[in-house]
């Protein structure tokens, strides 16, 4: 009987060690959890940081070019509005030019073709 209560006592001291134990494994988890969110949120505030850098290194430029082709758009505009004559007959010269040399090219490319295939 006596080594019934010994076999009792014997289980519930291990079973205290083994939660111990456990207890000490799950706080030594914890802080290297909390290492590892104190090294991400470090890597994060890195990479925003290069990310602004960036844009801003990006965005100045940007800006200025599309304030100059809004400029530019806009000078255009008023000179289409102002010429509408002038920007009719460009438009027209050039479609005439343009049919011109698409049939000159073409009829030199009959030429050739005609010696090829003979």
């Amino acid at each position: 009987m006596a080594d019934d209560q010994n076999q009792a006592a014997t289980p519930r001291a291990t079973q205290r060690e083994a939660q111990e134990v456990l207890e000490k494994q799950v706080a030594q988890l914890k802080r290297e959890i909390n290492k590892i969110n104190r090294t991400l949120a470090g890597r994060a505030e890195d990479a925003v940081e290069e990310a602004t850098g960036w844009y801003d290194s990006v965005a100045d430029p940007a800006g200025r070019t599309t304030q100059a082709l809004r400029t530019g758009a806009q000078s255009v505009s008023g000179a289409v509005q102002d010429n509408p004559g002038t920007v009719s007959t460009a438009f027209i010269l050039g479609v005439a030019s343009g049919l011109l040399l698409g049939l000159s090219l073409n009829a030199h490319v009959r030429d050739r073709d005609r010696w090829f295939y003979k």
